[in-house]
């Protein structure tokens, strides 16, 4: 088969960044992050979460071929932020929200067992 090991898909190569930036000369304030060993689940995340953000033009990612974990996150913004700043924004709020997420995960299930226990 074609494919790859499976473990290609997640673990970095020896002297493999995990994301690139490639400024784009044909759109002002732009930029190409390209993500190694990541997929749509990533992408589309940042994707829309930097369409929040109202300092960002344009954001969307492409998967160059589906069997390699690599996509491409274009990014344009106004002249308030650049597009770095907004991509680390973007992480810090993904970041902030999922954490929430893990708490009140973690306290339905104690809620959940406490109510299995005295019943």
């Amino acid at each position: 088969m074609n494919a790859p090991d499976r473990f290609e898909l997640f673990l970095l190569g020896e002297g493999e960044a995990k994301v690139t930036m490639e400024t784009d000369t044909r759109q002002p304030n732009a930029a190409i992050f390209t993500f190694n060993k990541e997929d749509h689940t990533l992408g589309n995340l940042l994707r829309a979460t930097l369409l929040q953000n109202e300092h960002v033009i344009f954001s969307a990612y492409k998967t160059p071929h589906p069997l390699f974990p690599k996509f491409e996150l274009r990014i344009q913004t106004d002249e308030e932020t650049n597009p770095k700043e907004a991509l680390l924004a973007a992480c810090q709020g993904l970041i902030g929200d999922l954490q929430m997420l893990s708490q009140k995960l973690t306290r339905e299930w104690e809620l959940n067992k406490i109510a299995r226990d005295t019943s």
